[in-house]
């Protein structure tokens, strides 16, 4: 019997795309740059959620027990009473990992986007699984990945997930030499 492929859940955080009150662009846009930067063939599965602890905490707990190795959500981050996706995380994490965080304000803010100082995006794990927490604008997700992909598959390798290789034509993922 072969492997599965590996399963990256992709989860939108947004009331209004939620009610189809306008188009999710931020969950095909996580989806394209993923196909971009892996090489290994993984199955993706996308969902949208109300703007609300339980659905959010429920959503990345199904995709957790589902085997996703990788689950990124968009939305959510900001300052505003709506926004509450680092509670949800606070919630369903095992463990945070705030250095993603830091490391996409700190992309966002060099390619000039002074309100990333506003974004709690955050990481952390569930599981087997990594959650990454991804700004809502679909401009500034390739931003963010961009600046943390090359640790992402190293992560998934700690916590006992699949192996995910790059694609070397478009990242460089980092893994420790064996010694």
């Amino acid at each position: 019997m072969t492997n599965p492929r590996p399963r990256i859940g992709i989860l939108t955080i947004s009331d209004r795309a939620t009610r189809g009150e306008y188009e999710d662009l931020s969950g095909p846009a996580i989806e394209a740059a993923l196909r971009d930067y892996l090489a290994t063939e993984c199955d993706y599965e996308r969902r949208l959620v109300l703007d609300e602890v339980p659905d959010i905490t429920d959503a990345i707990r199904a995709f957790a027990e589902a085997g996703c190795a990788l689950v990124c959500s968009s939305g959510g981050t900001g300052p505003s009473p709506r926004d509450v996706t680092p509670e949800a995380m606070e919630k369903i994490c095992d463990k945070l990992l705030p250095g993603f965080g830091e490391k996409m304000r700190s992309a966002s803010l060099e390619v000039g986007v002074p309100t990333a100082i506003l974004s709690r995006q955050t990481a952390g794990i569930v599981g087997q699984s990594l959650v990454v927490n991804l700004p809502g604008k679909p401009a500034s997700i390739r931003v963010c990945l961009d600046a943390i992909f090359p640790a992402v598959p190293y992560c998934i390798d700690l916590i006992g997930g699949p192996f995910l290789e790059g694609n070397a034509d478009v990242v460089e993922v980092f893994r420790p030499q064996q010694r």
